[in-house]
């Protein structure tokens, strides 16, 4: 089965280039090797995710990509660029945001200082008139300090922080993690939007019903690597085997 993932990663459909692609990549913390071989691909347009139990390697593939783990080998092309080799601030200028789990908000700062903090990478990013027009309940909040913002509020923040800069694809690490409902069902109506608007996602999620309601294609991630792949079409006719890998 493995070798058929495998294949599926090199071969996406339609003949067309991949936006990213991971091939065999090894990540270690310390002397804990912890993903064993990931491949995987994302094309452009897509809403991809990675599912798994926890401690699968799902978050470790995301700082990898980022450049956040320093040991690593493998490849990986995103935009027909290896960026293996690359430093954190490199692969953000190459066009690459990360949303980690934790949302990384300075809580010293404003509203308006965390959407202004990073820097633009390339044009055609929202301006901050866009982002509080994507996220009204931050138009509020401008002068409202990091400690003082819901859970929901800082994920809004944290992904209107990285549209700002102009990146085309973004990793977004659990967030939907410890969200009430509604929170999540409009953090769904976003993803669904900006896919629409030609934006690239990464998605790891430990909610497989918002999962599949936002995305085209699923892995699974087993042991730090992909052992199977389901198109989101496909998972009505694979729930048994689903429930096998993820204990939903």
């Amino acid at each position: 089965m493995l070798e058929a993932v495998a294949e599926t990663a090199r071969a996406p459909s339609g003949g067309t280039s991949c936006y990213l692609s991971v091939e065999n990549l090894q990540a270690w913390y310390g002397d804990s090797h912890v993903l064993h071989g990931m491949s995987f691909n994302v094309q452009k347009g897509e809403v991809v995710t990675l599912l798994g139990r926890n401690g699968a390697g799902k978050t470790t593939t995301m700082k990898s990509i980022i450049g956040l783990i320093q040991k690593r080998t493998g490849s990986i092309y995103f935009d027909g660029r290896e960026l293996i080799k690359l430093p954190p601030r490199a692969v953000a200028r190459a066009g690459i945001g990360f949303c980690p789990e934790e949302r990384g908000i300075y809580s010293s700062l404003s509203v308006r200082e965390n959407l202004l903090l990073p820097p633009t990478i390339s044009d055609g990013g929202f301006t901050t008139g866009q982002v509080l027009d994507l996220f009204p309940n931050l138009r509020e909040r401008l002068q409202t300090v990091g400690t003082k913002l819901s859970g929901g509020e800082q994920q809004m923040l944290a992904i209107g922080r990285i549209l700002r800069t102009g990146a085309k694809m973004l990793l977004l690490d659990e967030p939907t993690e410890g969200l009430a409902p509604v929170i999540v069902q409009q953090i769904g109506r976003i993803i669904t939007l900006l896919k629409q608007r030609g934006y690239t996602i990464l998605l790891v999620e430990q909610n497989f019903h918002f999962a599949s309601s936002v995305a085209d294609r699923h892995y699974v991630v087993e042991l730090g690597r992909i052992v199977d792949m389901f198109r989101n079409e496909e998972l009505d006719a694979n729930q048994e085997k689903l429930k096998r890998y993820l204990g939903v």
